[in-house]
């Protein structure tokens, strides 16, 4: 296991949940702290708002990207290549998903059983980081090593 895996293993354990893991491990790869972005990532956990819809982990993933990619401020500009990296996540994201739990909700994904939660979920959310680092660092972002 990785450092980054105790790292998530210890957010879960403080409360926080898969989106709001993802991005907290973003900021502090950046060396910043947002507790209004990880309150907002709240509303993603569960299959948004534990309804059992999109994965939190494949949301909050997207939101990871963007957090690198994406447009801050009026004076900033959107990396051009930002829906492609996001189409890039989503396609592994249904392939992994599908394959193994037969579709991206987390219904699926945990067989409408909230106990398969501590046994799926913190591997999914680690692959789907690993991903994430690796689809940025393909477009020239430096991440090595920081997740």
């Amino acid at each position: 296991m990785t450092d980054t895996f105790f790292k998530m293993v210890e957010l879960s354990q403080a409360g926080f949940y898969c989106s709001q893991i993802l991005l907290i491990i973003g900021l502090e790869a950046q060396g910043k702290e947002n507790p209004d972005v990880v309150r907002a990532m709240s509303g993603l956990v569960g299959g948004m708002g534990f309804s059992g819809k999109t994965c939190g982990a494949l949301t909050g993933g997207v939101c990871l990207i963007g957090l690198y990619a994406g447009k801050g401020t009026a004076e900033e500009m959107e990396d051009s290549r930002l829906n492609d990296m996001v189409r890039e996540l989503v396609g592994w994201f249904e392939e992994e998903a599908v394959s193994q739990y037969g579709g991206i909700a987390c219904d699926n994904i945990l067989e409408n059983n909230p106990m398969n939660r501590m046994a799926r979920c913190p591997q999914l959310v680690h692959k789907t980081l690993e991903k994430v680092e690796e689809i940025l660092s393909a477009n020239g972002y430096d991440v090595s090593g920081q997740f």
